[in-house]
């Protein structure tokens, strides 16, 4: 499906949130550091495990909002509420005040935004899109979202240290320019059967807990427990990518020549070589993706989940050893590697796995590795603290290790599973 083919509310969004996501990409991976500096890593950790549980609360309910609300008014509210945040933010850090606890406040409040934004803008595209073309569609979606990852850190490393004040400030006004953008240029979508399924009198939290019910009833499935447990596991790994590798190549890398050329040498340092490191990652994962997910595609998903959390516990050691920024470059490489892996066979085993009654609740109940993972995640910054890198990035390693031998589990009850359905 070409892109002059899609929805005009596809479109809109496309161009809008590229603008976006760069924008964000150019300041969100340097504020584990600034967090990091401002409070310890001790207080900061534990302060960024506090505001993703607000993060999962929202990702729980946003899809509820957007099938009693409606795509258009979540997306339009969440834009803005965005906008409004960064700008709270950009006032924290502004010549006139310095207040990192109100930094602090509006990152988490753009978190719990984005949350709500994120189920909105996915239901929108199945409204509009029919079901053969809709891995197509997120796929540009994803691609678009991986160019702002390069984009992104890139120029953050040039304007971030001496810019944050206006990085934050231009973030705020795209956000609200988005929301406005999406009011003005786009319909709603939401099927008029779904508003009138949710009860006019229904209390939101009757549906959070309807929702908590359910994941209880998916997770008796042994093999999905395992799917998930070995997810979160594996999660500590990949997602210390904007958390505990930012401060770790802030604290190590001091003003090291990435490129000489005669008299002229190219020297980076803590936020300029972190923004190089990830914009490689975004580059590859744009690049690699599609290579990858078809050269996976030949071999059995077990072995694919399994060596992938294994080349994540390699990956971490690699960036242990090294504090030269080639070596850093190389590490990023295995990680990236694992990374895309796991990238394309996680939600067709998802599929395969649930009951097709059920579908819906499993995806739903999937995302858990995520929102769970995330909300551990940043208890390594203050370990570095407790036990230093070394045996911070070893245990990381240990735990991508568990998920490998996790998953293993998890193939051989699916196939037991298999077996005993068919007997």
């Amino acid at each position: 499906m070409r892109i002059r083919d899609w929805d005009s509310n596809l479109k809109v969004r496309l161009f809008g949130e590229a603008l976006m996501n760069i924008t964000f990409w150019m300041f969100f991976p340097f504020l584990t550091i600034y967090f990091a500096e401002e409070f310890g890593k001790n207080k900061a950790g534990l302060l960024l495990v506090f505001s993703q549980v607000f993060s999962v609360i929202a990702n729980l309910m946003g899809g509820y909002c957007a099938d009693r609300f409606g795509r258009k008014r979540m997306m339009v509210l969440s834009a803005i509420g965005q906008g409004l945040s960064f700008l709270a933010f950009a006032i924290a850090s502004s010549p006139w005040l310095q207040s990192p606890w109100m930094g602090f406040v509006s990152f988490a409040f753009a978190g719990v935004f984005g949350s709500f934004y994120w189920p909105a803008s996915q239901a929108m595209v199945a409204d509009v899109v029919a079901e053969k073309d809709r891995s197509n569609v997120f796929a540009i979606f994803y691609t678009s979202i991986n160019i702002a990852v390069v984009v992104g850190p890139i120029l953050g490393a040039i304007f971030y240290v001496q810019y944050r004040f206006q990085l934050l400030l231009v973030a705020g006004a795209v956000c609200m320019f988005l929301g406005l953008i999406l009011a003005k240029w786009t319909r709603e979508t939401a099927p008029i059967q779904k508003k009138v399924a949710i009860s006019s009198d229904g209390k939101w939290y009757y549906f959070l807990l309807n929702q908590l019910r359910d994941y209880r009833l998916i997770i008796k499935d042994k093999t999905f427990l395992l799917f998930i447990l070995a997810g979160v596991l594996a999660g500590q790994t990949f997602m210390q990518l904007d958390l505990l590798i930012p401060v770790y190549i802030k604290d190590f890398v001091k003003n090291q020549t990435l490129f000489s050329i005669g008299n002229w040498s190219f020297a980076v340092k803590g936020e300029q070589a972190f923004g190089i490191v990830l914009a490689e990652n975004g580059f590859l994962v744009a690049l690699f993706t599609v290579f990858v997910t078809k050269w996976m595609g030949k071999y059995y998903e077990r072995n694919v989940f399994v060596l992938s959390s294994v080349v994540y516990a390699i990956s971490i050691v690699l960036f242990s050893q090294t504090h030269w920024i080639w070596g850093l470059i190389f590490a990023m490489a295995v990680f990236t590697f694992a990374e895309l892996m796991g990238a394309g066979i996680q939600q067709s085993f998802v599929s395969r796995l649930a009951p097709e009654h059920m579908r819906g609740q499993y995806f739903a109940a999937a995302s858990l590795r995520y929102t769970l993972g995330r909300t551990i995640a940043p208890l390594s910054i203050p370990m570095t603290v407790w036990i230093g890198y070394g045996w911070t990035f070893f245990v990381l390693s240990i735990l991508a290790l568990v998920s490998a031998g996790l998953y293993w589990v998890m193939f051989y009850s699916f196939e037991k599973q298999k077996v005993g359905t068919h007997m």
